[in-house]
């Protein structure tokens, strides 16, 4: 079983749900910025979470609206889960970083575009940084956002500012070893 299987039994711990409501949790909890899931993976890992008789869905009709499954934990459903958690726990922690290609393979370009790599990928860590804050202000005092989430949303943010100190060391080491060019020119307000 993977991550997503365990975000899905684990929102269906705590409230049973249809497929798309689901989803708009994934989204409006911005699981998805932090653990591969996308939409599609959600619906079919409730199918096959139901065929493996983890969770079940009955079939509810409200007002005029369609017919819509709405699921929930079976007893299995909840071993599952705390396997899952205990076994995804012990697991060694591994960071991938997609922009570790290019920076292994900077030396491959010439100084110029060296640059313009680490330019992209800064403006891509501020851009984070940046939701990440606007994110952690808007949810910080909602009580319906779990001290876990709030926990995730700061972690992030640390990776974000970490990532743009080593950015800044990069730049400088490529420097000292004239392998690159100067930084980006600073913008004055």
């Amino acid at each position: 079983m993977a991550t997503i299987d365990l975000i899905v039994l684990g929102i269906l711990k705590k409230e049973s749900l249809s497929a798309y409501d689901i989803q708009k949790l994934v989204e409006y909890r911005n699981i998805s910025k932090w653990v591969k899931i996308s939409t599609p993976s959600i619906y079919k890992k409730v199918i096959q979470l139901e065929e493996k008789g983890y969770i079940r869905s009955n079939m509810v009709k409200e007002g005029k609206m369609p017919e819509k499954a709405v699921y929930s934990l079976t007893e299995a459903g909840e071993q599952a889960f705390e396997s899952l958690m205990l076994e995804i726990a012990s697991k060694p922690i591994h960071i991938f970083l997609d922009f570790n290609a290019v920076i292994v393979n900077l030396p491959s370009l010439p100084p110029e575009h060296q640059a313009d790599c680490l330019d992209r990928i800064e403006q891509n860590v501020n851009i984070l940084k940046t939701y990440l804050e606007e994110n952690i202000s808007l949810k910080e005092h909602l009580p319906e956002i779990p001290e876990t989430g709030m926990a995730v949303l700061q972690q992030q943010f640390i990776l974000a500012q970490a990532i743009e100190t080593w950015i800044a060391s990069l730049r400088s080491t490529l420097q000292e070893s004239s392998e690159f060019i100067s930084p980006p020119a600073q913008t004055s307000p």
